[in-house]
């Protein structure tokens, strides 16, 4: 369902926006893009996974492309046939999902992946 007074980003808006709020994702023939490296198919899967589930959550579903090291997200609102407020919130929840890094969190209980290639699973920024 799609709201008639829903604010459709034109290009400009769409680069100022990635420049400030997204910085790692591009725009391109009418999506806004991504592309996660991955360490093999293991971290692959686990970044569709976390982008499945968060896009069924948020009930607005990016079309995604998996190779054995990386994973291509797109986002555009089909209804609007533009770029909105959904695409943007969802690529931010996104990149604060697939990013985290708990071990660089002050405080954080959390160890993180080890650098051991035996468990890294993503290639983080």
């Amino acid at each position: 369902m799609t709201d008639i007074n829903e604010k459709i980003y034109s290009k400009e808006e769409v680069a100022e926006k990635i420049a400030t709020e997204l910085p790692n994702w591009y725009f391109e023939n009418g999506w806004i893009r991504r592309k996660y490296k991955t360490s093999g198919w293991k971290g692959t899967l686990m970044v569709v996974n976390t982008v499945g589930h968060l896009a069924e959550a948020a009930w607005h579903h990016p079309d995604i492309s998996a190779s054995y090291a990386f994973v291509i997200v797109k986002l555009t609102t089909h209804s609007a046939k533009g770029i909105t407020d959904k695409d943007f919130e969802l690529a931010k929840m996104i990149e604060k999902v697939v990013q985290w890094q708990p071990a660089k969190e002050d405080g954080s209980p959390f160890e993180g992946t080890p650098s051991d290639p035996r468990f890294k699973y993503i290639k983080y920024d």
